[in-house]
């Protein structure tokens, strides 16, 4: 499924009413009878219910008064209160006004200090459900006093709430909210679900989210300048082929890991038993020489090979460059950057061996920040590299600040990836995948027990594990879906106390299930 932007919606509503001669009175009509399902199905039932319905002057407002005649059709006792400007009225959401007003419901104008009481009242003692059509995806910017006020009203009723298409307050398209946000059990959105139901603190007031295409034409959903995609159950079923019966640990894959310095060699030995665990055939560890000895007893199933130092565990300098390129000729995938360090000459090792890499690249932590300043030599690589960073990572390498990245992150990380000619995965709340040639895929599947250190590690292993197995672009996604369902399984048996090695070891169980 396609995600849209605010414009590109509007786009696909005004094609849809223009060029195909939808009326825009029927899209307003099965978004009313949407959002009437959605509360009959969140309340079990509307009949004999009390329906408290939040209606602006917009067309959200209008898909309101319509969900608020289904109600009524379904023996639910409606009260209606309108939010907005009678002037500032879109002509559809009139006539449903005066469609509503013949059935004779409950209206009051909210205007003023004794009306938000009288909805205070009507939420705390009879009200069973709330309905938000106040803003829609309409809003951006900052709210004004009296509808901060309102919202507050019924966020404090801690009432279930429907919102239509995005909760009243939340930025569609990033998910920022300024001064405050419904907090909606359940939003319907209509033909395409929109970034602000996925990026915090957007995606914490969405609740559960349905989609519904309202009746828009396909074609227009689908359009192919719309670039960014749900990374979901239906997405990544099948990414990962059959394994052929002839199939050895070399046809699967050889993954050379880089990693590990002083303190940090768990990032090493969780990320690659993590290529194992995804399906790799065989993994390396590369290592500084002094730290040689604890890896061979901390890891069975993995190889190690010591590799030359600058400093008492610190990788650098020519033996170094030299060691891991031979190294490099028996391998196939290379992920470089765990727990690697941050020392000047191990920087300088790293952006050396770049260039000389045949096969995949998967660039995490500390190689990914010894590229800051240096972000076009990335067009330099053999393949096009695979960099994974976190908020803090991402924003070192682009030398800005983590809030200036998040308020703008698609658009960032798009914009990023198709400079650099690398794929880019970009670690938050909802990790972005994001190619070079435009497409952005959101990621649908983690919980938050997954905020544990090693993590990240797990991630960049569970990619390369994959990127001999999967064919391009393949590989990534199944790679990133695999990883947060692992996150998933691993959070139903232990809860929110996850460890990055319960991820690991529930990697195998997450790739059997998107066969």
């Amino acid at each position: 499924m396609k995600l849209a932007l605010v414009k590109e919606m509007r786009d696909i509503d005004r094609k849809a009413i223009d060029e195909y001669g939808v009326p825009e009175l029927s899209l307003m009509e099965n978004a009313g009878y949407q959002a009437y399902l959605a509360m009959e199905e969140l309340l079990g039932g509307v009949a004999g219910k009390d329906i408290c319905v939040l209606a602006g002057s917009g067309n959200n407002g209008g898909d309101a008064l319509a969900a608020a005649r289904h109600l009524m059709n379904h023996g639910a006792k409606v009260k209606i209160f309108f939010a907005g400007n009678i002037e500032h009225c879109t002509p559809s959401t009139l006539t449903q006004q005066a469609i509503i007003a013949k059935m004779e419901p409950e209206i009051q104008t909210l205007k003023g200090e004794r009306s938000l009481d009288r909805l205070q009242v009507v939420l705390r003692r009879f009200c069973d459900g709330v309905l938000d059509g106040l803003m829609g995806t309409g809003f951006a910017g900052s709210m004004r006093a009296d509808m901060q006020k309102l919202i507050r009203v019924v966020n404090d009723a801690h009432k279930p709430v429907v919102a239509i298409d995005i909760p009243s307050g939340v930025n569609a398209d990033t998910g920022e909210v300024k001064e405050a946000a419904i907090e909606a059990t359940v939003t319907i959105t209509l033909g395409l679900p929109k970034a602000g139901h996925f990026f915090c603190p957007g995606a914490e007031h969405t609740g559960k989210l349905l989609v519904d295409d309202i009746g828009l034409p396909t074609a227009l959903l689908n359009h192919e300048e719309i670039k960014q995609y749900l990374l979901d159950e239906q997405l990544a079923t099948g990414l990962i082929p059959p394994r052929p019966l002839a199939a050895h640990k070399g046809t699967c894959g050889k993954v050379l890991v880089i990693a590990g310095s002083p303190g940090l060699t768990g990032a090493g030995a969780l990320a690659s038993m993590a290529a194992l665990r995804s399906g790799g055939g065989v993994a390396t560890l590369a290592v500084p020489e002094s730290l040689h000895p604890l890896m061979e007893v901390k890891l069975t199933e993995v190889m190690t090979a010591p590799i030359p130092e600058v400093a008492p565990g610190i990788m650098g300098g020519d033996r170094a460059v030299g060691s891991i390129l031979e190294l490099a000729d028996s391998h196939d995938t290379f992920l470089i950057g765990p727990g690697l360090g941050r020392n000047p000459e191990t920087k300088e090792m790293i952006r050396a061996l770049l260039p000389h890499l045949r096969g995949q690249v998967i660039m995490d932590a500390d190689a990914i920040y010894a590229m800051q300043g240096k972000r076009t030599k990335l067009r330099e690589l053999k393949k096009i590299p695979v960099l994974t960073p976190h908020l803090g990572e991402m924003a070192a390498f682009l030398e800005t600040e983590v809030p200036i990245l998040k308020a703008s992150l698609l658009s960032m990380t798009r914009d990023t990836a198709m400079k650099c000619n690398a794929i880019f995965v970009v670690k938050s709340e909802c990790t972005l995948v994001a190619f070079p040639d435009g497409e952005v895929f959101f990621n649908t599947k983690g919980n938050p027990g997954m905020a544990t250190a090693g993590s990240g590690d797990v991630l960049a292993g569970t990619l390369a594990g994959l990127a001999k197995e999967v064919p391009g672009k393949a590989a990534v996604l199944a790679g990133v879906y695999m990883h947060s369902l692992a996150g998933d399984l691993a959070a139903e048996k232990y809860g929110e106390g996850l460890t990055a090695g319960d991820m690991v070891n529930c990697l195998p169980l997450a790739r059997m299930k998107m066969k």
